[in-house]
């Protein structure tokens, strides 16, 4: 695919996404999303010649402007559609698939200094919403959707509807999912444990005060 074709396709994803926007000239000069896609797509090209300054430059650069932070690395396909976009992180290992989209705030990153593939992988057609946290290497399956303010952990798979901390499949292939389907999701709550451990050792020695208390009123009696 040419250049120019895959920039137009960028713009033209603006319009099948977008309600707000009215003409070219209004997406291509102030739609930061956008200045931010064709950044990477000049960076990434760099990237993959080894130019890793100049690439790394021109994310920077792009980075102060816009507010969305790419790394030249990642990989990504085409009508990619940032919403408004500050405060998007997208890791240096992230695969990006066709007609996804993301919204403000989102994070696409790694869980720790593994070397290798350590980012998201996003099929096509997947969404992000608003200030979701995808982490890890991990894959959001074709059409799924990540709600907003949710942090996934694990793989999600295709035609599925994920919500909450840690993030939940509540939705697969157009069906609810029951809550009992969703215990292999859940992560352990250190805090909540460590609680439930002191509330037992508590009236474990409430037990013991109280058959204090009643060998000592029975020594009393049988005086």
């Amino acid at each position: 695919m040419g250049l120019f074709k895959m920039f137009k396709d960028d713009v033209d994803v603006v319009f099948d996404q977008d309600p707000a926007a009215r003409t070219y000239i209004e997406v291509v000069l102030t739609y930061s999303g956008l200045h931010a896609i064709w950044a990477h797509r000049v960076a990434h090209a760099c990237y993959k010649r080894k130019f890793f300054f100049i690439a790394r430059a021109i994310s920077q650069i792009s980075r102060f402007f816009t507010g969305i932070e790419i790394h030249p690395g990642a990989t990504i396909g085409r009508r990619f559609f940032i919403d408004h976009g500050m405060g998007v992180v997208i890791g240096e290992t992230c695969e990006i698939g066709d007609n996804v989209t993301i919204f403000q705030g989102v994070t696409l990153g790694g869980t720790g200094k593994e070397k290798g593939k350590r980012h998201p992988t996003l099929k096509d057609n997947s969404l992000v919403a608003t200030g979701a946290k995808v982490l890890g290497s991990i894959t959001i399956g074709e059409n799924s959707k990540v709600g907003a303010g949710s942090v996934v952990l694990n793989d999600v798979p295709d035609n599925s509807t994920v919500v909450g901390i840690p993030g939940r499949v509540v939705i697969q292939d157009g069906v609810k999912v029951r809550k009992k389907d969703l215990d292999h999701h859940k992560l352990p709550d250190p805090v909540y444990d460590r609680l439930k451990h002191m509330e037992a050792e508590m009236q474990r020695l409430q037990k013991e005060v109280e058959e204090l208390k009643g060998v000592n009123n029975n020594d009393h009696s049988n005086l």
